[in-house]
């Protein structure tokens, strides 16, 4: 299994490591996200209507947080992805929910097709 950095624009070996020992066989990477508790979710509280279902591994989910936070300035999908959503309007913490479902997606992709990463954009 081939692992590679964060600053080579893709996840390292504890991301990789768990997300190929630690899953099961899904279908898809919104199974996956699902899966790990990445997908949103509504919590009709008061005023409050928003949130992520955080139903799954909460090891995993902190790992992911953190590579989402050094994606958000390395990779240049996430990065434009998280630049475009605090530029309109939302919060740090939900773009970075985006980002590590990001991840999760970037990750199912190179695993299901056994090719590396490619940027989709440049910066």
């Amino acid at each position: 299994m081939k692992c590679y950095c964060i600053r080579s624009k893709r996840v390292g070996k504890v991301i990789a490591t768990r997300m190929v020992i630690g899953s099961r066989q899904f279908d898809s990477a919104s199974q996956c996200s699902a899966y790990l508790g990445l997908v949103p979710v509504l919590h009709e509280s008061g005023s409050s209507v928003r949130g992520l279902s955080k139903a799954g591994n909460p090891t995993i989910r902190a790992k992911l947080y953190v590579a989402a936070m050094v994606a958000t300035t390395y990779n240049p999908d996430s990065k434009t992805q998280y630049l475009r959503l605090t530029r309109n309007g939302k919060s740090k913490m939900s773009a970075l929910g985006v980002a590590m479902r990001k991840l999760i997606q970037i990750c199912f992709g190179t695993l299901k097709h056994q090719q590396s990463y490619q940027p989709q954009v440049s910066i």
